[in-house]
């Protein structure tokens, strides 16, 4: 035990996380010259795609320091804000963190998030400065503004190139010898870790094999475990025998017959599902039970919801099967299903951020051959009724009628930006518009500042991440956590086609806000629905209150078309029987709004 380290890596986004995992991978020799490839811990082509990491992923490495043999088991873990969930789960399983810090960009707001995250685990944190044969590289500024940001000693701080491979081997000494080994960890539940103690196994991953079943990433605190034994899975007191154990590697898992305290391993039980095993329960053996599991680890939690729909209504049941299949694979997304007068049937799914929003959607079409609709993403929202009660919703369908509601409450984060000085007259123009609360204001150095703003978390999650980079030309990086509920006048604003409320197109708005967006809506809508034999009108309502209107002209038929002569009255007489049709017509006639109008909900432009 006393020459393994666990240990994860953190950093902002782009920082150069998952080229610093793939450098070290390849120095210690784990993968050949020939199979190594640039990220090579991230599997899914819409990681390579799009550059950044969406799930955390271990490997098991072999290095030798100073004539001694270590185990390193690394964990690459996401930079977006929209995974710090993914971030914590790793963290709880290690006794150290790399910070790894961009030489020529400095700290990033991610950066803070996850040093702080880190810093609540008791982690022992090794500050590394990666990119420094960049031309702009300034070592030096990035230490002082570590230490006055952080509060972390950079005196020791490494500097590396992951592209170059510079520094590594000091990196991977440093690992060995500043990383504590699991049994002399200061982390309260580890630090008395013992293979002789009952077994007790942190699961903090999970996914599904087509071929192994449901598996099983576990940390292993105390005790030991073998194949063949009997586990027993204390949140639901199951009891499946482990088939096979096997160490994690990006290439081929090696396998293995026992695991003790302190290691990283899978953990085969022949599972079909994955609502056998949750991720944060705790694995012990069902002939030598734990008298608990261990404490301290948070399941995720959904911030923003959206409707999907299949553009295809035949294809509801397959929409269900990839979410089931999908949910294999990221327990972090929870879905039920819904139905919409407008577009049938589909389900409410939940997301821990619009990214997360989109590389799902992006998932279920690429991998299902799915066509869906996604509605307009929303918070969750308290409301308290008058009589006393008090409900949360998700869908601006279950909001309850005006007088029933004493007040709703909204969702607040804490953001903190950090921007070019330069950039700070537009951000705050930008936020106030958002009606966020200036909490604090740090200029870092002369040239940089950090702002710390409250601000309603169903102001940032349509478009506010592309406005703040617009007007700050990239250089702003930005960070939110959940801080809690507020009370706010909020009002659903309903869409009217044709006297018909078009239910997947409500919204819930601030009130001041909702003359102004109802009237944009209902321009953006008149362009989209096409035309009929009779005029249409489209709404914006609060209640029963009509606040903006559009209409769609009527396509004309010439009626008087085969009238080559005669009398005036025999045109006339054509004419008012086209407009006793048409009234008839307007009476009986649906309009079917088309799939773009639920897209362009999310592309008004305020």
């Amino acid at each position: 035990m006393s020459k393994i380290r666990n240990f994860s890596i953190i950093a902002h986004i782009d920082h150069g996380k998952s080229t610093l995992a793939d450098r070290i991978i390849s120095t210690c020799g784990a993968v050949s010259e020939r199979q190594m490839s640039s990220q090579l811990l991230d599997n899914m082509d819409i990681e390579r795609e799009r550059g950044i990491t969406i799930k955390a992923q271990s490997v098991r490495l072999k290095y030798t320091h100073k004539g001694d043999e270590y185990i390193l088991n690394l964990i690459d873990t996401p930079g977006h804000v929209d995974f710090s969930y993914e971030v914590s789960r790793s963290l709880a399983s290690c006794e150290g963190a790399l910070l790894v810090v961009d030489a020529s960009q400095g700290v990033q707001a991610q950066t803070i998030a996850n040093v702080y995250t880190a810093i609540e685990h008791d982690l022992t944190i090794i500050p590394v400065l990666n990119k420094i044969d960049l031309p702009q590289a300034d070592p030096e500024r990035i230490k002082d503004e570590i230490e006055h940001i952080i509060g972390i000693d950079c005196s020791e701080a490494i500097c590396v190139s992951a592209k170059s491979g510079l520094g590594i081997d000091e990196l991977l000494g440093a690992i060995c010898e500043r990383i504590p080994d699991p049994k002399n960890s200061q982390k309260e539940q580890i630090s008395a870790s013992d293979e002789n103690k009952p077994l007790k196994a942190l699961i903090y991953d999970s996914w599904f094999d087509n071929y192994l079943g449901a598996l099983a990433l576990v940390r292993v605190f105390e005790g030991s475990l073998k194949t063949g034994d009997e586990a027993y899975i204390m949140s639901s007191a199951q009891k499946y025998p482990v088939l096979d154990l096997l160490y994690p590697h990006p290439i081929a898992p090696q396998k293995t017959k026992s695991i003790k305290a302190g290691e990283i391993a899978i953990v085969v039980m022949g599972l079909k599902t994955l609502s056998q095993i949750a991720v944060g329960d705790t694995i012990t053996l069902a002939s030598n039970k734990a008298a608990e599991p261990i404490s301290g680890f948070e399941g995720a939690k959904q911030f923003v919801f959206a409707g999907l729909y299949p553009i295809d209504t035949d294809r509801f049941e397959e929409l269900r099967d990839a979410l089931e299949k999908l949910k294999l694979n990221d327990s972090s997304i929870s879905y039920e299903p819904e139905s919409s007068a407008a577009l049938g049937f589909g389900f409410r799914v939940g997301f821990l951020g619009l990214l997360h929003m989109e590389v799902i959607k992006e998932r279920l079409e690429r991998e299902f051959n799915l066509d869906l609709i996604a509605t307009a993403p929303t918070v969750t929202y308290i409301v308290n009724t008058t009589d006393g009660g008090s409900l949360n919703v998700q869908n601006p369908s279950e909001l309850p009628p005006v007088n029933n509601i004493a007040e709703i409450l909204e969702p607040y984060v804490k953001a903190t930006i950090i921007t070019p000085a330069e950039f700070v007259g537009s951000i705050i123009t930008l936020i106030s518009n958002r009606r966020g609360n200036q909490k604090k204001m740090d200029y870092i150095t002369p040239e940089r500042v950090l702002l710390e703003y409250e601000i309603p978390l169903n102001e940032i999650v349509m478009d506010f991440y592309d406005k703040l980079k617009s007007a700050t030309k990239g250089y702003a990086s930005f960070d939110y956590e959940l801080c809690g509920y507020q009370s706010g006048r909020l009002v659903k604003l309903d869409i009217r086609v044709a006297g018909e409320i078009v239910d997947a197109l409500s919204i819930i708005v601030p009130e001041q806000n909702a003359f102004s967006k109802g009237r944009d809506l209902v321009k953006a809508m008149k362009e989209i629905v096409p035309r009929q034999l009779f005029e249409v009108a489209i709404q914006a309502s609060v209640g029963s209150k009509i606040i903006a209107r559009e209409t769609v002209k009527s396509v004309g038929k010439n009626v008087t078309a085969k009238c080559y002569g005669g009398d005036i009255t025999r045109k006339r007489k054509l004419l008012e029987k086209q407009k006793e049709g048409k009234k008839r017509m307007r009476q009986v006639g649906s309009v079917s709004v088309p799939s773009e109008a639920f897209m362009s909900i999310l592309k008004i432009d305020e």
